[in-house]
């Protein structure tokens, strides 16, 4: 774990899984979420196939400072300034919920750089000839612009309430789960998978917490790319009784991005995503090998 530096005094904080030298993916956290947000088996996954899994935290959690963007595609801006730093032109992008459009973002900027794209969850365009409505992030469009004067003040206020109830953590989340589709509990009961949520929540949380506010302010602009554009093989996994953001969000996206598919999970909500790593780094591999010159370092 560490931080990568970035021009203006800015810095995003980021953790290594894996093997160094196996084919590169970063990983986008949801929201909210951080560097720590990645099931146990995955990490293990990650190096048994060979992949050095990337997670960057983005700007106002964890380690990485405080930085509003115009749009989300000016995120693709920073994965293109530590991708350079590290040595790496080509890699893959995987997005949990809220990381699903940072992916799209990447792929807009990266037609040629970027091999593949994985959204798990992911939330839809809310503005522009992409946009669909419904959800969570639907409903907070139209908060947005009552929220965006008051910012700071929203990010600090969240920041407070969530340390207050960290006390609470555990109580919480088995609340949340008790009343979660059938397909978040098998995933969630696991004591490591709970451990990990909460153990990630607590440290991203520590010093500032302004990334879900941020994220939500995005979400509800342009994101300054179009869907149809999309030039990257995206595949897409969701949940049929997701109830943040509908089943019909990612119907309706890979709908629109010209090479994508739609892999549906049966009684799952929002959150049991983070259990088909495996499932989702082969999807990539094999995007990865399907190109004329790369190759997996496993084979």
């Amino acid at each position: 774990m560490g931080v990568y530096r970035l021009s203006g005094r800015r810095q995003l904080g980021f953790a290594e899984y894996g093997r160094a030298d196996g084919v590169p993916i970063f990983w986008f956290h949801g929201t909210p979420g951080g560097r720590g947000q990645i099931a146990p088996a995955a990490r293990v996954a990650a190096q048994d196939l060979g992949i050095r899994l990337i997670m960057l935290e983005r700007p106002g959690i964890g380690d990485s400072t405080v930085h509003l963007f115009d749009d989300v595609a000016e995120w693709a801006a920073d994965v293109e300034v530590i991708a350079d730093q590290l040595g790496i032109e080509r890699f893959a992008c995987i997005g949990l919920s809220g990381g699903g459009p940072y992916v799209l973002a990447c792929a807009a900027r990266f037609p040629a750089r970027m091999v593949a794209g994985a959204v798990l969850g992911g939330v839809a365009p809310t503005r522009g000839a992409d946009a669909i409505g419904g959800g969570a992030i639907g409903l907070a469009r139209h908060f947005a612009p009552l929220l965006q004067p008051v910012r700071g003040l929203a990010a600090r206020a969240l920041h407070l309430g969530t340390r207050f109830l960290l006390p609470l953590r555990s109580q919480l989340f088995d609340l949340y789960i008790l009343i979660s589709p059938a397909g978040d509990q098998r995933v969630f009961r696991r004591p490591e998978m709970k451990e990990m949520f909460l153990d990630d929540l607590v440290r991203s949380s520590r010093a500032r917490f302004d990334a879900p506010i941020l994220d939500l302010l995005l979400f509800a602009r342009h994101w300054g790319f179009s869907l149809q554009e999309l030039r990257v093989p995206i595949r897409f996994w969701h949940g049929d009784a997701d109830n943040i953001v509908p089943l019909a969000h990612a119907t309706h996206m890979a709908r629109l991005v010209p090479d994508s598919e739609l892999r549906v999970r049966h009684s799952e909500s929002h959150l049991g995503a983070l259990d088909v790593a495996n499932e989702v780094f082969a999807a990539l591999l094999e995007c990865w090998n399907a190109v004329p010159g790369e190759a997996n370092p496993e084979g």
